[in-house]
């Protein structure tokens, strides 16, 4: 399995949003790596909650930011926040039951959901807000 690298079409033309994006790519692959290195499963958690607290911390704020400026597209933006962390406590919820996360998984899901969010809510988002303090 290889890790989510970077892509062009992840960045969204705010330098700051673009080294936060690239942040979360790399917990997503370090949480993928500590998988597939069959490290023990507190490791796993440990990744898996960083991850999660991550992205909740970078949505959070980014969801500030839209309330702050008026944001006319905040609920659907929202909605497709709340999606994401959905799935990503799907993916540790099996953890807890003792279904074994998948590298794949886990890879396949925030990818999918990187590349379409980024390039949609994320750009629109920024395009409109223009720069800002992230």
């Amino acid at each position: 399995m290889a890790p989510i690298a970077w892509k062009p079409e992840f960045s969204v033309g705010d330098p700051a949003v673009d080294h936060e994006h690239r942040e979360l790519v790399e917990l997503v692959n370090a949480a993928a790596g500590a998988i597939l290195d069959g490290r023990p499963d507190a490791d796993v958690d440990r990744c898996l909650g960083d991850l999660y607290r991550a992205i909740s911390a970078h949505f959070a704020h980014e969801e500030r930011q839209m309330t702050r400026a008026g944001y006319d597209q905040l609920t659907p933006h929202k909605g497709d926040h709340e999606r994401l962390l959905d799935a990503l406590r799907d993916i540790m919820d099996g953890t807890a039951a003792g279904e074994a996360p998948t590298a794949e998984r886990l890879t396949a899901v925030l990818e999918a959901w990187f590349t379409d969010h980024f390039r949609t809510h994320d750009a629109r988002l920024h395009r409109r807000l223009g720069p800002h303090d992230h």
